[in-house]
């Protein structure tokens, strides 16, 4: 059964509970198009505006939510990837040619928090969440260091690709996990007490992970992550950035747009997207509004829950 058609887009309901998350009227919007490949969405609830990456292009864009504006806010960008915002509301960033996570300060100065681990160069740091103690966790797969599409061709220093930590007090960088093929997206449970990471391991062959794991997160913080299973497998491409709702629904990108399964892992519904979706984020005054960052396109959608 689908809702909102409009544009290729809307509601398709898989399983009934999904009925329960949107507006049967609400309709998705294109808010902008011209975009190689858009990624990293990230809100500024202070500003009512959202920033996002087009990677590609090697240029941050910004949505201005009072008047629908689009403008570029950094360019070049160094080919930015994922972005989100840390508690004191400054914007942190993957850097695929920088080969690092920055932070951008109120003042406009951009600071570099990690750029190496054990003396080598990351790979090119892809998505990256804040957690509520202030450490940032990212993932490092070597999308930027392959081809210069979105990047710039390298050597990889690093064994592989792999999540880490950045410690809110002293900068220590600590890998956490490094059974991944590609780690991708990643997002942590309302409570903390878990943390997804997607795997898209696919886009470099058939036969590599295309999935979401889920680990045990441990209470002090700084131990490494306890034991993973797989949540959820991608049913069409792979999956990328994804975000988790106050539900504890885990909304995800995917070839098929953006699909929504319910915490046991079960996909309930999808929101049909007309393009292929690489990323997405909740934003709006509520929080009720979903951001979905298509290939080429920035679109919307408002929900009945909030992110």
């Amino acid at each position: 059964m689908f809702y909102g058609e409009i544009e290729g887009g809307g509601f398709e309901v898989i399983e009934p509970e999904f009925a329960q998350t949107f507006v049967g009227h609400a309709r998705l919007e294109r808010l902008y198009t011209g975009c190689r490949w858009t990624e990293g969405p990230a809100w500024f609830g202070g500003g009512r505006y959202l920033l996002w990456s087009d990677l590609p292009n090697n240029r941050i864009l910004r949505y201005d939510d009072t008047d629908g504006h689009v403008s570029v806010f950094r360019a070049p960008s160094q080919f930015a990837n994922g972005n989100t915002v840390d508690a004191q509301g400054r914007l942190i960033t993957c850097e695929h040619l920088g080969r690092r996570v920055s932070r951008t300060e109120h003042d406009g100065r951009v600071v570099s928090l990690a750029d190496s681990y054990q003396g080598k160069r990351l790979n090119s740091p892809n998505d990256v969440v804040v957690k509520s103690d202030g450490s940032i966790w990212f993932t490092d797969p070597d999308y930027g260091i392959i081809a210069d599409y979105e990047g710039s061709c390298a050597i990889r220093e690093q064994d592989g690709c792999h999540v880490y930590r950045i410690d809110p007090h002293d900068g220590e960088v600590t890998r956490v996990a490094s059974d991944f093929h590609h780690p991708n997206g990643l997002a942590f449970s309302r409570d903390e007490k878990q943390l997804f990471i997607a795997d898209s391991g696919f886009t470099e062959g058939p036969d590599h992970p295309r999935h979401i794991r889920v680990f045990d997160v441990a209470s002090n913080g700084k131990t490494l992550l306890g034991p993973s299973k797989v949540f959820a497998t991608c049913p069409a491409g792979f999956f990328d950035g994804f975000r988790i709702d106050e539900a504890g629904r885990v909304w995800t990108s995917s070839a098929q747009g953006v699909l929504c399964f319910n915490p046991q892992g079960h996909l309930i519904g999808r929101v049909r997207v007309p393009e292929m979706v690489a990323n997405l984020t909740f934003g709006g005054l509520a929080r009720n509004r979903l951001f979905i960052c298509g290939t080429t396109s920035l679109y919307a959608i408002y929900l009945k829950i909030n992110g």
